[in-house]
């Protein structure tokens, strides 16, 4: 009999609990946990699609030298060598390490004490940079620690909820729907969003504040403002418990909220929300951390919520929510390049002691390693020679992206730690290790409100790989030190990383988990979600500021005087500002949400939001193909007109890689430009040129097999039977049917094929033994076939693929609005019109649709009013 594991999931920094439970057929069923604080049971389309995720098709099952297959011992032989050599000749600064929030706590840390106790140098930094970065020097600069100060619960229990640069119904969906379910309980509750974007989560937004890009400073000095004017301030807070209040004041009064673009009703409105509602959480993320001043715009909220009190108590505070499983775990180990274990301080004498002394390590930086931007610049200067890349992929998801591949390729000795080989980093790698994936990792993770959650292996390790920490460990013993990395337990370095989380306490920090260091194996295995400080002892409380006793010299908080920064303007040469960020069904390059099928239904190719105002004077349809561009680079995306963005502002989502769509990898064009504090790159505001991209003819193809399309335009994504894919070329082929041949590689297959030589039109099916083995639809304009009726027939002796959609009395359901039922934009119309569906609720008790992540409810509301206007225009 299977049994069930209790789990976490390994996508956003929500945390939700997870139970999977093999099956004995080999599948997986995955449910969302109903006892876990993060999620009480709920789980998203990505969390709901994990049981799919999981087969070891296209895993990297053995270590690679120069891409031949290769045991362990030779491969962390040739590792430890060229490190250690490399040191020898060129001191240690001349390695670097460039790990992921998607490695779990145990990792990290033999990671960390690897790379800075005994290497010597702090080059290590982490793809949490990319999103997190500026809300650690935001935090540092006013607590004086790295400190989450709410929770989760305060969603439920605030009057005002504030979400300011977070897509949470796309990014955090769980989060998002116990905002909306609190919402209903309580209708009085109000929620506002602020984002220049109108995204799916002004769908449960009383004010949607679309703001112009960059004025977060400008809007929050004016709630600044007038707090102080309207007598809400928190006088005793103050005086108690804050340092420079009157200077943080006259740096707001000298901001004009007209900065904001917004009318002075919606302007009105909020303000009197925020002073009327006390009990107010102020959620925020990407839109406001991935800024060239991000850190500025933290520190502005925070300066709100300290001046009003409105820090440590029930239902009110800023609470920053991560994007990764594990970017809070990162944070505590020191993962970053300016940071210590447990929140220490690389540049204090006194932290560097503490962590060395414990450690019992040869030697610790004084100085603060290369930020993840800096880092492969220097890579590419030659001032790194020895790269080790784990668990994450910058060759795409980097700013600047083709100068990291250059960088990269470029660096004398690249490892790369991956469950996969032919990501577009480990293609570049010397070494590549074959790492753990989720189902077969065994540690923890710490999410966005400081609960500490076990993610427990139920899998084998697939082929020979190893869990990272165990080949770090092995690196480690072959260069010499073998005594500190003796490890042979996920549970043992946990409990040296509770230890040492008590030595930090000891120096006046807040991360505080020593309660855990004399954790027995069984207690590990055991362990619940639990939420730090967890201190030896047991007396702190978890509600961090109730009391104020902030984390700096004076135990008082500093609110920081920020001024609103002029913006930069388009030029004439870029004349568009491009935001870039994730979609609902997706989590970063794909690696794992790209293998279910059923997630690539929504969105299967990269695209370009774009006004409508901007798309007609650029000449661009729907459908059609946009070349985006700067002096970085270019992207080709399709185009979607939409007034989601404002005029002048377009977005582009980030997932699509060397495998799934090379001329779609937007990172080529986002700017490497930094935050001065964070370094965290400004991801949201690259100025860049669109032009119509014209092929000579637009292509749709599905087949049972992996493609290899020569094509200026492609995009693939997996379908039930095979795959699907988008074309388009500048060059049109001679003959259609021997193209069609060659890009399916079956010269043997049987044709039949509907050509109209009178213009660019073709429709081919090849089949093998009577099975469709793959079909191919051309055309001088994007293609207009059912796609998923097409990709439906791969592997039947179905006759009417050609036809492009189902024949009469067959259903289409059309694209997916509902990823976690399968459920098509055909059939949820059809429902509302036959059924006479009048709400959101009904069509989900009609056809489950938006009844389990409900990250769709909004695309269902959209749908049931444009229904509902057809019929009153009737």
């Amino acid at each position: 009999m299977s049994q069930t594991v209790c789990t976490t999931c390994p996508y956003c920094g929500t945390g939700c609990g997870v139970l999977a439970t093999p099956t004995e057929d080999g599948a997986l069923t995955v449910k969302g946990d109903p006892e876990h604080p993060a999620n009480f049971g709920r789980l998203c389309s990505k969390g709901s699609a994990l049981g799919e995720t999981v087969s070891n098709e296209g895993r990297l099952l053995t270590p690679l030298i120069d891409k031949e297959a290769a045991s362990w011992d030779s491969a962390l032989d040739l590792v430890a060598e060229k490190f250690r050599k490399t040191i020898a000749e060129h001191g240690p600064d001349s390695v670097a390490f460039y790990v992921s929030g998607q490695l779990l706590t145990e990792d990290y840390y033999v990671a960390n004490k690897l790379i800075k106790g005994y290497m010597g140098t702090a080059n290590i930094d982490t793809n949490s940079r990319l999103c997190m970065a500026s809300t650690v020097a935001g935090h540092k600069r006013v607590f004086g620690t790295d400190t989450v100060p709410g929770t989760y619960e305060d969603l439920e229990l605030a009057d005002l909820i504030i979400l300011t640069g977070s897509n949470l119904a796309w990014c955090h969906p769980v989060l998002y729907q116990r905002i909306a379910a609190a919402k209903a309980e309580r209708p009085e509750m109000k929620v506002v969003v602020v984002d220049p974007r109108r995204t799916a989560t002004c769908d449960i937004a009383d004010l949607h504040l679309a703001l112009r890009p960059g004025t977060d400073v400008a809007l929050f000095n004016h709630l600044l403002q007038k707090s102080h004017e309207q007598g809400v301030v928190d006088t005793s807070f103050v005086g108690q418990h804050v340092a420079g209040f009157d200077k943080a004041l006259d740096a707001a009064s000298g901001s004009s909220v007209e900065a904001t673009g917004l009318s002075a009703h919606d302007i009105e409105t909020f303000v009197k929300l925020w002073l009327t509602n006390e009990k107010t959480v102020t959620v925020f993320s990407q839109g406001v951390n991935q800024s060239d001043h991000g850190t500025d715009k933290v520190n502005a909220i925070l300066n709100c919520h300290l001046a009003t009190g409105r820090i440590g108590k029930a239902g009110m505070g800023p609470l920053s929510v991560t994007g990764q499983p594990n970017a809070m775990g990162g944070r505590e180990v020191g993962g970053l390049a300016n940071m210590l274990a447990a929140h220490l301080d690389i540049e204090n004498a006194d932290h560097r002691a503490a962590v060395q002394n414990f450690w019992q390590s040869p030697t610790l930086p004084e100085k603060v390693g290369f930020k993840a931007v800096d880092l492969f610049r220097a890579t590419g200067d030659g001032k790194v020679k020895a790269l080790w890349v784990m668990c994450t992929n910058p060759a795409v998801s980097m700013p600047d992206a083709k100068a990291v591949r250059a960088a990269i390729s470029g660096c004398d000795f690249v490892v790369v730690s991956d469950m996969f080989g032919d990501t577009d980093t480990a293609e570049l790698a010397d070494v590549v290790l074959p790492a753990t994936g989720w189902g077969e990792k065994d540690g923890t993770v710490t999410n966005s409100d400081r609960t500490i959650s076990r993610q427990r292996g139920f899998l084998p390790p697939a082929g020979e790989s190893r869990h990272d920490w165990q080949a770090i460990c092995g690196v480690a013993q072959r260069m010499g030190f073998a005594e500190a990395f003796n490890f042979e337990t996920p549970a043992q370095i946990f409990r040296e990383h509770a230890a040492l989380s008590g030595v930090a306490a000891a120096q006046g920090k807040d991360f505080d988990i020593s309660g855990f260091a004399d954790l027995s194996d069984a207690g590990y295995d055991a362990l619940q979600p639990t939420r730090w400080p967890y201190p030896a002892n047991k007396t702190s409380s978890e509600r961090m500021f109730e009391h104020g006793d902030f984390f700096t010299p004076t135990r008082r908080a500093n609110m920081l005087p920020i001024a609103q920064p002029a913006l930069q303007e388009p030029s004439k040469d870029a004349p568009f500002r491009l935001n870039t960020g994730r979609i609902r069904d997706q989590w970063h390059t794909m690696t794992r949400t790209a293998r279910a099928s059923r997630l690539n239904q929504h969105y299967g190719e990269p695209f370009l939001e774009i006004h409508p105002e901007d798309a007609l004077a650029l000449g661009l349809r729907a459908a059609d193909l946009a070349k985006v561009s700067n002096e970085h680079g270019h992207s080709i995306l399709r185009v979607l007109i939409t007034d989601r963005v404002a005029k002048g502002d377009v977005f582009a989502p980030i997932h699509w890689t060397a495998t799934t769509a090379p001329s779609g990898r937007i990172s080529d064009v986002v700017t490497p430009k930094t935050d001065p504090f964070s370094g965290q790159p400004d991801s949201k505001a690259a100025k860049v040129a669109i032009h119509p991209f014209a092929p000579k003819w637009y292509g749709f193809a599905v087949s049972q097999r992996e493609l290899q399309p020569n094509s200026d335009y492609w995009a693939k994504s997996r379908v039930e039977a095979g795959w699907q894919y988008e074309l388009a070329h500048q060059d049109t082929p001679e003959c259609w049917e021997s193209y069609a041949r060659a890009l399916f590689e079956a010269p043997d297959a049987e044709i039949s094929s509907v050509l109209d030589t009178s213009r660019v039109s073709a429709r081919i099916a090849l089949h093998k033994d009577g099975v469709l083995i793959g079909a191919l639809f051309v055309s001088d304009r994007p293609v207009s076939v059912s796609r998923g009726f097409a990709g439906s027939q791969l592997g039947t002796t179905s006759e009417t693929v050609l036809l492009g959609r189902p024949s009469a009395g067959q259903p289409d359901p059309g694209p997916t609005v509902c990823a976690c039922f399968s459920v098509g934009v055909n059939t949820i119309l059809s429902a509302i019109e036959t059924q006479n569906l009048m709400s959101v609720d009904a069509i989900g008790a009609a056809l489950s649709a938006g009844t389990n992540c409900g990250s769709c409810k909004p695309e269902l509301a959209a749908l049931l009013q444009s229904a509902q206007r057809s019929v009153a225009a009737e």
